[in-house]
């Protein structure tokens, strides 16, 4: 079953030192590796002349990826993907730009600055917490489709799709914990004409 978990919904900066060296961590939320890419190929050409911009970005459950970008191996890269998965958060990504200070940090160091950097630019950010929900179609009559289009999207879920073909088909995004809930409402509402199927496994904002 999925988990919760957060996310941003805004780009988030925060500038910190190690010995005199300056980290510049930029965090935004990123639901594909590509949104993700995109937003580290304009971080990059915001700093083209510093010394290193390191990048990691954790998607969905199972993406999570690191690039030390010539920092000494596992110094970046992989805590800045920690940093993300141990406060929990989730389709975000994360480029810290470092510009050298003359001063060199070593291994343990280098993992703690580009950590913290990562961590305490969290710490300002406003995440919204995800929660597991279901993608639920509701197929009707065209007859009943405009009020119960009304309904739904007065409703606390949100419509994600309308499909017309011989049904009016509605995609509806709801919570786990609401989903029977939901159908009995749908039931009422339609007076029991409509067809219900719970589909693909998604989140929706606590």
């Amino acid at each position: 079953m999925s988990a919760p978990y957060l996310t941003l919904t805004t780009v988030v900066e925060h500038e910190t030192e190690a010995r005199r060296s300056r980290f510049l961590c930029a965090l935004a939320p990123a639901r594909t590796v590509e949104e993700a890419a995109a937003f580290i190929a304009g971080r990059r050409r915001e700093h083209p002349s510093a010394t290193h911009n390191c990048t990691a970005y954790v998607i969905g459950e199972r993406i999570q990826k690191g690039d030390d970008d010539g920092e000494p191996g596992g110094t970046a890269g992989t805590p800045m993907v920690q940093a993300l998965v141990g406060r929990g958060f989730s389709d975000v990504v994360a480029v810290v730009t470092r510009y050298f200070g003359g001063t060199l940090l070593g291994a343990g160091g280098l993992v703690r600055a580009y950590g913290s950097a990562v961590t305490e630019t969290l710490d300002r950010a406003e995440p919204v917490r995800m929660v597991p929900a279901k993608l639920v179609l509701v197929a009707v009559a065209h007859d009943q489709a405009g009020r119960v289009e009304n309904d739904l999207r007065a409703s606390r879920h949100a419509v994600r799709d309308v499909a017309y073909a011989g049904e009016v088909t509605f995609a509806v995004a709801v919570g786990d914990d609401e989903v029977a809930a939901f159908t009995d409402w749908v039931a009422t509402l339609t007076a029991g004409r409509a067809r219900v199927t719970v589909g693909d496994d998604l989140h929706v904002p606590a």
